[in-house]
């Protein structure tokens, strides 16, 4: 029969993974009913045979033979003389089937059955694969990079499925080229008219955690409990981790004997510094565990307020702010408390001044420069060593020179 354009449509989907032969069969059937509604004004007396396999189908009409002149309607009656043309033997009141070749529907209703036909098929797998991956959200998922774009990189995995990673959602230092195989999360999944898109994530705090759960067996077991995971992607991170087994010293589990185990989720993530502390409900202590490296002196909680001093000898000031205030900032994150730092042997009567309060004489990336190391006031800069400003900043020792030299004059003068 002439269904060429049929097979040709049998072809493109019958392999198709996301779509089961029952439903093939059922969206066929469907698609040829609507053609058939449209050129006979119904489709209720036709049978329709269809084998997705061989990429071959049979329409059957069936009509009852009436008396010449007395077809009211061509679509389900059919003359005696017509009928008997078909088979000589038939009489007023019988049943005849015959067979509507597809050629009969017309050239251009051929042409609309199959882009009907193709819009449904994929319609059916937008939504099978808008189901498949709502159901992956938060998992980590990887996939080839297709192609590279100044906003995105493009993904392809397994199956031919594309995902997008947004240049917000890379890490900072990310570099990808064709051909690489990337980790993320997938985070969203997005209907953009009927077609999916497929959000993935590398800043997630999210991918992380997961992350912990692939290369530590403990945490993938459940008997390492990530409490939670703030992050700074590409810069710095910090997990709080717990067991209910006392047997077991999670931080320890998590990093591995010289870091073996977390150097591996260091390098996927581009080096991001990561920090693991014990998770406590002692609020007190679980801001001093979040501190570190720097050693906390005491901590003044108010709970109302949700914030806390934390007070530090001079020299652990910078170790708490961190490099640009992450560390600080993460610490505020982690553990759900606004942090004040308070240098010990600073007396309230003794003044100090913030550094941006000297942006007229100072330049802004000198101040930041000082911003970076944690030392934000002026009294925190001239409480430093010059040749260790020297060395913990990009400024030249002239240009620190020049900067206490305008501190002093404004606190001594």
């Amino acid at each position: 029969m002439e269904n060429i354009a049929l097979i040709e449509s049998f072809s493109e989907f019958k392999d198709d993974k996301l779509i089961d032969r029952v439903t093939l069969m059922a969206i066929l059937e469907d698609v040829f009913r609507n053609a058939l509604k449209k050129k006979y004004g119904s489709d209720d007396n036709f049978d329709i045979i269809i084998n997705p396999d061989k990429g071959d189908m049979e329409i059957w009409r069936n009509r009852v033979v009436v008396e010449d002149g007395e077809v009211e309607d061509p679509n389900s009656e059919i003359s005696l003389s017509e009928a008997r043309r078909i088979e000589p033997d038939f009489e007023v009141g019988e049943d005849v089937s015959e067979e509507v070749k597809l050629i009969q529907l017309g050239r251009r209703a051929i042409l609309a059955l199959r882009q009907n036909l193709i819009s449904k098929i994929h319609e059916h797998d937008n939504t099978n694969l808008y189901k498949q991956f709502k159901d992956l959200i938060g998992d980590i998922y990887t996939a080839e990079v297709h192609h590279v774009r100044p906003k995105a990189v493009i993904l392809m995995d397994d199956e031919g499925n594309e995902i997008v990673l947004p240049k917000e959602k890379q890490i900072p230092n990310d570099y990808f080229k064709k051909g690489d195989n990337v980790r993320g999360v997938i985070e969203n999944v997005e209907l953009k008219g009927n077609k999916p898109q497929i959000i993935m994530s590398r800043t997630a705090p999210e991918f992380l955690e997961k992350l912990f759960e692939q290369e530590i067996p403990e945490v993938f077991d459940g008997l390492i409990t990530i409490k939670k995971v703030v992050r700074i992607p590409g810069e710095k991170a910090k997990v709080a981790v717990d067991s209910y087994d006392d047997r077991i010293d999670p931080v320890g589990a998590c990093v591995g004997m010289k870091g073996s185990r977390i150097h591996g989720i260091v390098r996927e993530l581009g080096n991001e510094n990561i920090d693991v502390i014990n998770y406590t409900t002692n609020a007190q202590l679980y801001i001093t565990r979040a501190l570190s490296p720097a050693k906390v002196s005491s901590v003044k909680i108010n709970e109302e307020a949700k914030t806390a001093e934390v007070f530090l000898k001079i020299e652990e000031v910078s170790k708490a702010i961190g490099r640009g205030g992450n560390n600080i900032k993460l610490a505020s994150l982690l553990t759900g408390y606004e942090i004040d730092v308070i240098r010990e042997g600073i007396t309230e009567e003794e003044d100090d001044v913030e550094l941006r309060e000297f942006s007229d004489e100072i330049e802004a990336w000198v101040i930041e420069e000082f911003e970076k190391i944690g030392l934000d006031t002026a009294r925190s800069v001239l409480n430093q060593d010059v040749a260790d400003l020297v060395r913990r900043t990009d400024l030249e020792e002239e240009t620190i020179l020049e900067v206490i030299n305008i501190l002093k004059e404004e606190l001594e003068g």
